[in-house]
């Protein structure tokens, strides 16, 4: 949509509010209905061009054009590709964030839909191009009643939540460096994150520790190379690595606590040239989900105790090298209370639901470190549908489009109750 076609549809949403402020919920479902044709272009155009961590030069640019015409004071080029957009209510009040984030997987998309990707090997598979769409059409609600509301809604476009290119920082920890949170400084903040298998019109939500924190790691197991025919002469790293990959399982099954969550999978094993030469290496990559802090530390004594007694038993030398990922996504408790009480005004009970801590991760969790955070999941499936059954990070996810408008609502009732509210929140 051109800005001049965008700047007439925010004065038509102004429009509708001026005339009648008497039932502001009828107000906001009029103005959503409103946008939402235009919406869905915007998400089929983004998923059509889909963009890396660190690389949403098109997406990026999108999201600035709109947030300039619609009124918002916009800066660019934060956190390398990112888009901050702070929108003044016609009163002063409170300050409120939201964040949505931008980037694609390195995927190629198998679901069969008009708008397919038309990047090879690119995929908006995790949802981020309706993540997107739903915060530019809150700000385009928000702008078109800001003369009425108190406060000030900063937005924030944040790129690579699904990691930056090698040799690259990016995505929400240096968002937080490079000043989002500060001038002006939000009390909350408020993020969502589409929901495979969760009905089209639901919400799900998790109080406390909501996603688990992402550890990466690489072993190296070094061996002695000798003719597989005879494997007594030399150390074996492909018996000492499958030892250790078994070994590894009674980290979880036990040495801690089975009630407490947490998942440790090895993931890739890398080895050997030839089927009758045992390698003299062999690496192996994985990660670590936690929800508790003492846990994570952990089980990070526990991978190296355990990988260094399989290979002192077989004479083989090791090498573990943990990354640590994004912490635990934490939604503070009181502020979750608040929210779900706003959605089930909105919504009613029986479209709320609260459900088991997710082992994913997301690196929302950098916000919920420094301020009150509220992270919650918008159903995209259509029962009726298959092809909206498919998981995240499938090269066949497909996210229903009736879920647009459903979180437009649901994010712009949580944003003005916040302004309008006298609650306060603070981390403990």
């Amino acid at each position: 949509m051109k800005k001049a076609v965008i700047v007439l549809l925010m004065m038509m949403v102004s429009f509708t509010f001026s005339q009648d402020k008497g039932d502001d919920k009828a107000q906001i479902q009029k103005a959503i209905e409103k946008i939402t044709p235009e919406l869905i272009e915007i998400r089929r155009h983004i998923h059509e061009n889909p963009e890396r961590g660190n690389r949403e030069f098109k997406t990026a640019a999108l999201v600035a054009e709109r947030l300039k015409a619609l009124g918002f004071t916009v800066t660019e080029k934060v956190a390398h590709t990112g888009v901050v957009g702070v929108l003044e209510g016609g009163k002063p009040g409170r300050i409120v964030a939201v964040r949505a984030d931008m980037d694609a997987l390195p995927i190629l998309e198998k679901a069969d839909v008009p708008f397919k990707s038309q990047v090879d090997g690119v995929m908006h598979a995790c949802g981020h191009d309706i993540h997107t769409t739903i915060a530019l059409g809150t700000a385009m609600v928000l702008a078109g009643m800001k003369d009425s509301f108190h406060g000030t809604v900063k937005f924030l476009f944040q790129p690579a939540e699904e990691g930056s290119p090698a040799g690259e920082s990016g995505g929400a920890s240096l968002m937080i460096k490079e000043g989002v949170l500060t001038d002006p400084a939000p009390e909350v903040i408020f993020g969502l994150h589409v929901g495979s298998g969760l009905p089209v019109g639901m919400i799900a939500y998790v109080s406390g520790g909501a996603l688990a924190s992402n550890d990466s790691f690489e072993i190296v197991i070094q061996g002695k190379g000798v003719h597989a025919s005879m494997p007594w002469g030399g150390v074996d790293s492909v018996v000492t690595a499958s030892q250790v990959v078994l070994a590894l399982q009674n980290i979880r099954s036990r040495m801690t606590d089975t009630r407490t969550p947490f998942v440790l999978s090895v993931s890739t094993i890398h080895g050997g040239t030839a089927f009758n030469i045992i390698p003299e290496e062999i690496r192996m990559t994985g990660t670590i989900r936690t929800h508790e802090k003492a846990i994570r530390a952990k089980v990070h004594r526990l991978m190296d105790q355990v990988i260094k007694g399989v290979c002192e038993a077989n004479g083989a030398e090791y090498t573990l090298d943990i990354r640590p990922g994004a912490p635990v996504t934490f939604n503070h408790p009181e502020l979750t209370d608040w929210s779900v009480k706003v959605f089930k005004t909105l919504m009613g009970d029986s479209r709320i639901m609260e459900m088991p801590p997710v082992m994913g991760s997301e690196d929302f969790a950098y916000y919920s470190q420094e301020i009150p955070a509220f992270f919650y999941f918008l159903g995209i499936t259509d029962l009726k549908n298959k092809a909206t059954s498919f998981p995240a990070h499938s090269p066949y996810f497909c996210a229903d489009e009736g879920s647009i408008p459903v979180g437009v609502e649901a994010m712009v009732n949580l944003v003005l109750s916040y302004l309008e509210s006298d609650q306060i929140f603070s981390l403990k």
